[in-house]
């Protein structure tokens, strides 16, 4: 029988404990993936919280997965051994629910989630299904693309799907986890990219991420400052305050649209009469599937945009999961299992 390290959480609110397991088989349509890496993302706490309905345990987290295959189930077809791939939020879909049939796969009504719906990736192994995978370039390490997984689909995504175009402003709510790939990545696609965050001290960062522009939310009104410089044709909102999304949303050009995708329990206040007439709207945007994810990864790989990491090795999750948490970090957390 072979063995291998992973970290699991045995009840609701209970510690990340590290546990010898028996490397699990891959059943038909499943492959065996050897992690070499894994982010650890705020939605970890879903799992060591018990926030999931119907979550089960023991459950081994994590969703921001880079590996290689090792071992194919039954049926698999154009994956093979040796293959570096990602898995991602985007864990399964069913394929028959009505989503599924209008093809919003990351929708279906039975999503599964790595690390929820089944165990993740903080383990030297773990089992996923085909449908899940997404290849990996070659040239892209596994510590930097096991972040864009999440925190770089969700942002490149959004912005891709955003309806903005070369030329036009596009602004960046937030420099964090999510915010210094989004400034990264509106550069990249040939935005005149403004970063919007809390402090003077984060103009330099937002410059050398590729940021045109840079806002203090504290010294300045955002809205103003924005409509400066003509008004954003999208503002991707990655802060965790509905009150800052609507502090912002004043800043919003003809045609413009505020895009969330960082969670608040705050509500956004919205200006109905702006929005009239200047033909707003909001959306949020969830994530991505597995061809999303590919996408991302190749993007990145071609455009270089990479996220900023701190390592830890997997035996010290519970020190990188705390570290996340208190929101220290710059700007993602990576575990390394033993090779």
């Amino acid at each position: 029988m072979r063995t291998m390290q992973a970290v699991q959480v045995t009840k609701a609110g209970g510690p990340l404990e590290l546990v010898e397991r028996e490397v699990p088989a891959p059943s038909a349509g499943h492959v065996l993936i050897k992690v070499q890496a894994c982010g650890i993302c705020h939605s970890d706490s879903m799992t060591k919280d018990g926030l999931w309905p119907g979550l089960a345990y023991p459950r081994v987290p994590g969703h921001e997965i880079a590996g290689v295959i090792e071992q194919l189930g039954a049926g698999v077809e154009g994956w093979q051994p040796g293959q570096r791939v990602g898995v991602g939020w985007h864990g399964g879909h069913c394929g028959h629910c009505e989503r599924c049939r209008h093809g919003d796969f990351v929708l279906c009504q039975t999503a599964q989630v790595p690390g929820i719906s089944y165990d993740g990736g903080y383990a030297q192994y773990m089992v996923a299904p085909q449908e899940a995978l997404a290849r990996m370039p070659d040239d892209l390490s596994d510590v930097d693309a096991a972040p864009l997984l999440c925190a770089g689909i969700t942002t490149f995504n959004a912005l891709r799907n955003s309806g903005a175009r070369a030329g036009d402003v596009v602004a960046i709510l937030g420099i964090g986890g999510l915010g210094h790939l989004g400034v990264q990545f509106a550069r990249k696609m040939g935005f005149v990219t403004v970063a919007i965050a809390r402090g003077q001290d984060k103009a330099p960062l937002a410059k050398e991420l590729g940021a045109h522009h840079y806002i203090d939310s504290q010294a300045q009104n955002v809205a103003e400052a924005l409509l400066a410089l003509g008004g954003a044709r999208v503002m991707l909102a990655t802060v965790t305050s509905g009150k800052a999304m609507s502090a912002a949303i004043g800043g919003l050009g003809l045609n413009g649209k505020l895009i969330m995708v960082g969670v608040s329990e705050e509500p956004v206040e919205v200006p109905i009469t702006q929005f009239i007439m200047g033909r707003h709207s909001v959306q949020g945007w969830p994530s991505g599937t597995a061809a999303d994810s590919q996408e991302t990864l190749a993007f990145s790989a071609m455009s270089g945009v990479k996220p900023m990491i701190e390592e830890y090795p997997l035996e010290r999750a519970a020190e990188a999961y705390e570290r996340m948490m208190s929101g220290k970090a710059r700007f993602r957390v990576v575990l390394k299992p033993a090779r």
